[in-house]
């Protein structure tokens, strides 16, 4: 067994060797927790999800670190904006990004540090930049300097000499326009911290090089993110990282984006979809099926059409779990091991799309058993699913997803009361051989919205798509 990744610093797909044998390190850039989150932000902790699980699946032990910036430029702008303390705006946002996470089936960090808590490791860092020539205070901030560092731009393959550094206000003193700062001088009324070179906050790269050598020391096995954050994020924790003397990230993984309309989503933009308001018009478990499957690598263009396509493909997964537990007459566990060509698809950079298909091939074999009355198959066939849908973090029976796809457990013992009836109306119906008005039941509680089945065990109803 070997496990594959495509790695953005060597531009190519690479065996995974991990730097410790049975165990894998990784650390993800988090939320900037400025506003609520979009599905384009939880895509990125849902694709490392699927990877963290797929790794455990494969018997190595993850240590997985996610940050929270809850300091920056964008959440003071926000504060001077709405007239409300920083540390409001970034407690209240990284609560919201905690229930999205939450809500989507992913599983909680290892650890999950914030900026803010981190100061003393990011003064030490500076202090040792400083000392090794690579970095210089001027006028209350702190530098790095880009000669200082050979590898400078290699994750990002730029040349030195046409880089535009991104640069922020009151960043004065530079020596050269494309040194990055990692340390801002103080202004009035915006919250600062005291070091050797006076009072200020980080900046935003800092935080992220001084947090992984904390939690995962001075080398470790995956850097992740997403693709925007290559330049100038990534590539500016490398040269502070390495600069300092770590030998930081072996592997750099990258997610694509969700975009509309050819654009990445973002706040700024003002086409962003807010997962706390996508939940409420859509299962949960949809939406991962809808976010999670695609190919980490690949854009994913937003559409409603594309939801419904997702929640379609979804419902057929689900309808033969269901139906298969039914007959089963009781639990039936996941399988210890997942189908071979499921793991050879996931081992080749997470090839989610190929596994899933394997998924979907395995289901109709399933249904094709249950059209046969093959007990034995069609439960054969489902411990295969649900082991292969456990990876995914999609397993319907999964007690994460427990009454979540009945969209109101409340009222289905009502509901269902209420079907049945009408179904004993249209059974009566068929007994009689009525069947016009039998057929006009079944397609009247279609244009209600749900579907009708009939099965050797009698029909049923489910749910259909929107």
């Amino acid at each position: 067994m070997t496990i594959r990744l495509y790695d953005t610093s060597a531009r190519q797909i690479r065996d995974f060797i991990p730097l410790r044998p049975g165990c894998v390190s990784i650390y993800l850039c988090g939320a900037t927790v400025q506003a609520a989150p979009h599905i384009g932000h939880i895509r990125s902790g849902l694709n490392f999800d699927i990877m963290r699980r797929w790794f455990a699946y494969r018997g190595l032990e993850v240590t997985f670190i996610r940050n929270v910036t809850d300091i920056d430029d964008k959440i003071i702008a926000k504060s001077a904006e709405q007239g409300r303390p920083w540390w409001s705006i970034g407690y209240e946002n990284e609560r919201a990004f905690t229930d999205g996470y939450h809500a989507l089936g992913c599983l909680p960090p290892t650890y999950e540090p914030r900026a803010t808590g981190h100061i003393t490791e990011m003064v030490e860092m500076m202090r040792g930049l400083i000392e090794r020539g690579h970095a210089y205070e001027a006028d209350g901030n702190v530098y790095f300097a880009v000669t200082s560092f050979p590898d400078y731009l290699k994750l990002s393959n730029q040349e030195l000499e046409n880089l535009l550094q991104p640069s922020g206000e009151g960043e004065t003193g530079k020596r050269d326009p494309r040194d990055f700062a990692m340390w801002k001088a103080a202004k009035p009324g915006e919250p600062s911290w005291e070091t050797p070179w006076g009072r200020g906050r980080p900046g935003w790269h800092l935080e992220c090089s001084a947090m992984a050598h904390k939690y995962l020391g001075t080398v470790f096995d995956i850097h992740g993110g997403g693709l925007d954050l290559v330049f100038p994020h990534h590539e500016n924790e490398i040269a502070q990282a390495k600069a300092y003397g770590d030998e930081f990230a072996r592997y750099w993984v990258h997610n694509a984006w969700v975009t509309m309309s050819g654009e990445k989503m973002s706040k700024s933009l003002g086409n962003s979809v807010l997962v706390g308001e996508m939940v409420k018009r859509w299962r949960p478990i949809v939406l991962r099926y809808y976010l999670g499957t695609p190919h980490y690598r690949s854009m994913i263009e937003y559409s409603e059409e594309a939801l419904r396509e997702a929640e379609s493909a979804f419902a057929r997964i689900e309808g033969f779990v269901q139906r298969t537990v039914e007959l089963a007459g009781g639990p039936v566990e996941p399988s210890a091991e997942v189908p071979p060509a499921f793991a050879e698809a996931m081992d080749d950079d997470l090839g989610v799309p190929q596994a899933l298909a394997v998924v979907h091939t395995t289901v109709r074999q399933g249904n094709s058993a249950l059209a046969a009355d093959d007990k034995e198959a069609a439960v054969a066939r489902l411990t295969e699913v649900r082991a292969m849908l456990g990876v995914l973090g999609l397993d319907p029976l999964d007690p994460h997803w427990a009454g979540e796809g009945d969209r109101g457990e409340d009222l289905h013992g009502v509901v269902d009361s209420l079907v049945r009836l009408v179904l004993d109306q249209r059974e009566a119906a068929r007994a009689r051989k009525d069947w016009a008005t039998a057929d006009a039941i079944r397609d009247r509680l279609g244009q209600a919205g749900l579907v009708i089945e009939d099965s050797p065990q009698g029909p049923r109803w489910n749910l259909g798509p929107r």
